[in-house]
């Protein structure tokens, strides 16, 4: 049964489910808005594809015995564990619909578009830190490690957001979306690591030095507002770029409030402190 939703707003918007009698959804802690009296709301620290399926009875952990409690409880501690590492929500809230059709409404946490992605069982999605908002509870959310060497090069890019299975999963990010494919520019694209939102399997992530350690290499860090690093985008895919990042959209608020930290080129001497 495909989710029914719908994208409403401008600058900051949000999405309106229709859940169907047997139908769930779930969202990360702090993304809900509001429900309809007749739709239930739980909070769970597994996720959907992981630790038992709680709050159904108890009956899938009977047959198991204490074994089956205790991998379940182990599955849940293992998620919990590398949603903690990963800096993301401790918990989802899960929403079902009883006695009829009910409604509940998701958003973003920074102004800017919201996307519905269908994953059909064949492709994965990745997303970066923060962009999930909803899900329904057919599709199944993980967190991706891109490598050391991506990692440490990148900052941005070492975790990542991986939804798998088949239904609609939301996503959200800062401004206005771009979609490209790699494979129309040459099958690669360069870009800056805080633009990116999401990307489907198949497309090659990595980062890459800007220039080398010479003038001109430096005269991009310091002065370029970039950084040492450009993220790279390569083979054949969707992908979802935003046009602000949560970076700029920092520095530019610690600047009308006077406190601007991030000195008079803002790349490599830009100290970003909270």
């Amino acid at each position: 049964m495909t989710l029914q939703q719908e994208i409403v707003g401008n600058a900051m918007q949000m999405a309106v489910v229709s859940l169907q009698p047997g139908q769930t959804v779930y969202c990360e802690a702090g993304k809900f808005l509001f429900k309809t009296s007749n739709v239930s709301m739980e909070t769970r620290l597994s996720g959907p594809g992981g630790g038992g399926q709680q709050g159904q009875g108890g009956q899938q952990g009977q047959p198991g015995g204490m074994g089956g409690i205790l991998r379940q409880a182990m599955g849940t501690a293992m998620q919990v564990g590398q949603r903690a590492l990963a800096g993301e929500s401790l918990a989802f809230q899960y929403f079902a619909a009883t006695g009829g059709e009910g409604t509940v409404g998701f958003a973003g946490v920074l102004p800017g578009e919201m996307r519905a992605l269908e994953l059909n069982g064949n492709r994965a999605w990745f997303a970066e830190k923060d962009a999930f908002v909803a899900a329904e509870s057919t599709v199944d959310f993980g967190i991706a490690w891109q490598g050391g060497r991506t990692g440490r090069s990148g900052g941005e890019g070492f975790i990542l957001e991986k939804f798998t299975g088949r239904g609609t999963v939301i996503i959200c990010g800062a401004g206005n979306f771009i979609d490209l494919n790699p494979a129309d520019f040459g099958g690669r694209i360069e870009v800056d690591t805080g633009c990116i939102v999401a990307f489907e399997e198949g497309i090659e992530y990595g980062v890459q030095r800007i220039g080398g350690l010479n003038r001109q290499g430096m005269m991009n860090a310091v002065f370029g507002g970039e950084g040492l690093s450009l993220a790279t985008l390569e083979g054949n895919g969707r992908v979802i770029l935003q046009s602000l990042t949560i970076e700029g959209l920092a520095n530019a608020l610690k600047k009308a409030q006077g406190g601007d930290k991030q000195g008079p080129t803002g790349g490599l001497f830009s100290t970003n402190a909270g």
